[in-house]
Formats: C-alpha cells, sequence, structure tokens
C-alpha cells in the first residue's frame, strides 16, 4: 500500500509539472488511472525480469535483464546502456582506487610505481 501510495504521489508531482509546462489540467481520477497503469506495468516489469533472471539460472537480476526488458523501446535502451557503462566505468575506479590504498598501507608498489623504479635502476646502471 505505502508503494502505491509513493507512485500516486510521484505521478501526481509529474502531472503537476506538466501542468505548469504545457498549461494543462489533469483531473483526480486522470492522476489515480495514470497512477494506477504505472503501478501495474512495474509490476509486470518485475515480474518479467525475474524471469529472465530464473531463465538464465540466475537469482539476481542483472543489467543485462533491464537492457533486454527495454529492447522494445530504443531510446529507453540506450539511455540504459548509457547509464550501464556510465557504472562499470565508475565501479572500476573505484576499485582501482581501494587497490591503490591497501597497497600503499600495505607498503607495496602499485604497477605503474614498480616500472618507473625499473626504469631509474637502469638508469643508475648505465651511469
Amino acid at each position: 500500500q505505502r508503494l502505491k501510495a509513493a507512485v500516486h504521489y510521484t505521478v501526481g508531482c509529474l502531472c503537476q509539472e506538466v501542468e505548469e509546462d504545457k498549461d494543462v489540467q489533469f483531473s483526480k481520477q486522470s492522476i489515480a488511472a495514470i497512477s494506477e497503469i504505472t503501478f501495474r506495468q512495474c509490476e509486470i516489469f518485475a515480474k518479467d525480469l525475474e524471469m529472465f533472471a530464473r531463465h538464465a539460472k540466475r537469482s539476481t537480476v542483472t543489467t543485462e535483464d533491464v537492457k533486454l526488458l527495454a529492447r522494445r523501446s530504443n531510446s529507453l535502451l540506450k539511455y540504459i546502456t548509457q547509464k550501464s557503462e556510465e557504472l562499470a566505468s565508475s565501479n572500476m575506479e573505484q576499485k582501482e582506487k581501494k587497490k591503490k590504498k591497501t597497497s600503499a598501507a600495505k607498503g607495496e608498489r602499485t604497477p605503474g610505481e614498480q616500472e618507473a623504479a625499473v626504469t631509474e635502476n637502469e638508469d643508475s646502471n648505465m651511469a
């Protein structure tokens, strides 16, 4: 019930924004109908995502499942793919930072630092 109320509230807020931008009015009944349709569609999406994961013999829904769900809307699929790639690169950067911090705390050198040290040693040996 709380989730349904949250969807209704959000749809109401979005309708207010559209009213201001487009100079149109939404009746309470139309807002309620949009909210109900949105909630039902979200339930369908959730079931589909669960089935996609189960079909792949997984218990976790992945971004690939979401992309499969959005496949009929090119613009939505493009947006989801873009956001997915941004999140993946952000996660990789965070992992690299953690590795650097833990190796620095242990007194280890990062691969770049090791390479610089080897080059320094080779330079000093040549002199």
